[in-house]
């Protein structure tokens, strides 16, 4: 059930010591951030296929944080117990998850969509200054 998962993932503490973090401003800075997040994914042990998921994932969240927000991002990313954890943090509004996907013929709107179904957990936390998409996959 969707609000079960969301649950689940959104309660994963992030162990400092075993983060790695990378920062974005602009939209040259994706390609940087897809290879950061797919080299760390390998190294984590998750399988090829499943990191370029991951890529696909974090690529779509950075990509709406320099469409909707000022001031860029940054991305978390670190493994444990059998699970690999990214958060994609950014000062934009909390984004509404568990939408369809938009028709095909729609011009926009499908990358919260396309996270949701290639993340095995998506979970939005939200403090001030800050929110934070948080997405895991089994290792």
């Amino acid at each position: 059930m969707p609000g079960e998962r969301r649950e689940t993932v959104a309660e994963q503490s992030v162990p400092t010591h075993a983060a790695d973090t990378m920062a974005y401003q602009v939209a040259t800075d994706i390609r940087a951030l897809r290879a950061f997040v797919s080299a760390g994914a390998l190294a984590r042990g998750l399988s090829a296929e499943r990191a370029e998921l991951l890529t696909l994932a974090v690529s779509e969240l950075a990509t709406n944080t320099l469409q909707h927000t000022t001031g860029g991002g940054w991305v978390r990313l670190w493994a444990e117990s059998g699970q690999l954890f990214c958060d994609v943090v950014d000062q934009g509004p909390t984004r509404a998850f568990g939408r369809s996907m938009p028709a095909a013929d729609s011009v926009r709107g499908r990358g919260l969509a396309i996270v949701e179904q290639i993340c095995d957990e998506v979970a939005v936390l939200a403090s001030p200054g800050e929110t934070v998409v948080r997405i895991r996959l089994s290792l």
